[in-house]
């Protein structure tokens, strides 16, 4: 405070100065301009005061503080069980007192010590617990459980009452911390969503959006260790299968802390809070679930991914329907449909899966065309190529499999030419890569499902269908694909119809490709001649 008192003075005297100074030359017109921003540069005496200041105190503050939770911790054979804590709870209301002296002269300070003492009360509180040779209380008793859930109440209550974002962010750990301690499924779990909402709660009603990125860590860390037998009472890690339905709260808690960035007051934007928190939840909060459902879950896996695809799938629709966001929008859907699909490979047996992994692509297209997402089409694209690969690895037999791929391929093509405007689609490549798509597997599928001789013929009769479907849709892309399918026949028949074909099957194929060529020149020649309208 002195030291801005003397810079306040300074610059002061420096202003009458100038004022009373005779007036220089200005005969020359002055032209003021605008300079640009200096940046701040500390002296010697300045990084001095940062130091002394700052960083002496960060460091001093949390080596009291490790100096006190160990004094607290130590066992103390000699005294009763519940002095250790007195003396802590001692220190910590001694520490409020200070701050409270200190709040208007010495206010990072106090601040500080505010943080120092929610700690070592909710530290001495968990000293009638852990660290002693005989705890006073028991955390699987009712009243045990009674006496940390109101201390983590008080801190709560007390960071509230501060208007302190990062004491609430502490008294939040305080909460998990508290879940930890007592180890059982029935509080745990409720405690995990009550925290969620109270973060959620905490950021809308003071401002602090941090706080629910605060939640979404501390309740992934929280759900992980719990669900890993919680190591931090000294057991061994190994994740746990009851109760089964577990996973549903960490899908409520992601529920929940999804909603925090939406319900902002001033979410009608999309900052860089909201998308960190999406890519975070996206993450942490489906990564852990899938990584214990995979690991114990079998009886309930399909049911649980079912789920929490809707439950991201939600998530997406809500931040598009209200704030029109993009990368958030994004992350959840692609989390939900991942989330399908892992429930659709869990379900449906090798080939089948690979069916109806690829007529979810065409929901993903339809709901990309509802979010004119173009990530969402770029990504869809890429997962379908990667389906269609998948499936030629590991099948050893063609079943007609192939055939939906190529369906599915020009129903796509079709969507996303139906709603392009919507989707702000500006050029033609993914409804050309669509296409394309369609155009190799459809001859890979016939190739295999037909006999070898038959190969050239069931080509010219797709060729037949792609310039059907010119005439249905008008679209000049279905010709060219014709064009390239006849082409692709004339170089097979000429490569392996010639060597491998039996002398009638040969005649076929060539008087079959032969006439439909012929009949295709004629056909444009016609059209060539026809005067326009």
């Amino acid at each position: 405070m002195d030291r801005r008192l003397e810079q306040l003075e300074a610059r002061l005297a420096a202003l009458e100065a100038r004022l009373a100074a005779p007036p220089a030359a200005v005969s020359a017109p002055v032209t003021l301009t605008a300079a640009p921003p200096a940046t701040p540069v500390l002296n010697e005496d300045e990084l001095e005061f940062e130091v002394g200041q700052k960083w002496f105190a960060n460091v001093g503050i949390a080596v009291l503080t490790l100096a006190v939770g160990f004094m607290v911790s130590l066992p103390y054979a000699g005294l009763p069980a519940g002095v250790p804590s007195l003396i802590g709870g001692a220190a910590a209301a001694g520490l409020l007192l200070l701050a409270r002296h200190w709040r208007q002269s010495f206010a990072r300070m106090a601040g500080y010590l505010r943080g120092v003492a929610v700690a070592l009360l909710y530290f001495a509180t968990l000293r009638l617990y852990f660290f002693g040779a005989a705890p006073l209380l028991a955390t699987d008793s009712v009243a045990g459980r009674a006496v940390l859930a109101f201390v983590v109440a008080g801190n709560l209550t007390f960071a509230w009452h501060q208007r302190s974002p990062w004491l609430a962010g502490l008294a939040l750990a305080t909460g998990y911390a508290t879940c930890l301690a007592v180890d059982a499924a029935g509080f745990v779990l409720p405690g995990l969503v009550l925290l969620a909402g109270l973060a959620v709660t905490g950021s809308l009603r003071g401002r602090w959006p941090g706080l629910v990125l605060a939640g979404l860590l501390l309740n992934a860390v929280t759900y992980f260790l719990w669900a890993a037998n919680n190591p931090v009472l000294g057991r061994p890690f190994q994740f746990g299968v009851t109760p089964a339905l577990a996973p549903v709260f960490l899908l409520a808690c992601t529920l929940v802390l999804g909603l925090g960035p939406l319900l902002r007051r001033d979410g009608a934007e999309e900052d860089g809070l909201a998308k960190s928190c999406a890519l975070l939840h996206c993450a942490f909060g489906y990564g852990l679930f899938l990584l214990h459902t995979l690991a114990v879950h079998d009886a309930n896996f399909l049911a649980l991914h079912v789920a929490a695809s809707v439950v991201f799938l939600g998530l997406a629709v809500m931040f598009w329907v209200r704030v029109q966001s993009r990368v958030a929008t994004f992350l959840y859907a692609m989390t939900g449909y991942f989330a399908l699909s892992v429930a659709i490979i869990k379900a449906a047996p090798v080939p089948e899966v690979f069916v109806w992994l690829s007529l979810q692509s065409v929901i993903v297209v339809a709901t990309a065309v509802w979010f004119r997402s173009r990530f969402i089409v770029v990504a869809n694209f890429l997962i379908g190529a990667a389906i269609v690969l998948g499936y030629v690895a590991v099948t050893e037999h063609e079943t007609g499999i192939s055939l939906g791929f190529g369906v599915v391929a020009l129903v796509s093509a079709r969507l996303l030419n139906w709603q392009r405007d919507r989707l702000e689609l500006k050029t033609e490549l993914m409804r050309n890569a669509y296409l394309l798509g369609a155009f190799v597997v459809f001859p890979y599928a016939l190739y295999h499902l037909a006999p070898v001789r038959y190969a050239g013929l069931a080509w010219v009769g797709l060729a037949l269908f792609y310039y059907a479907m010119n005439l249905i849709v008008r679209n000049q892309k279905f010709r060219w694909m014709g064009h390239a399918t006849l082409l692709l026949t004339t170089l097979f028949l000429v490569v392996v119809g010639t060597s491998r074909f039996e002398p009638v099957y040969r005649v076929l194929s060539f008087l079959a490709l032969g006439t439909v060529m012929v009949v295709v020149s004629l056909a444009f020649t016609r059209m060539r001649k026809r005067p326009p309208a």
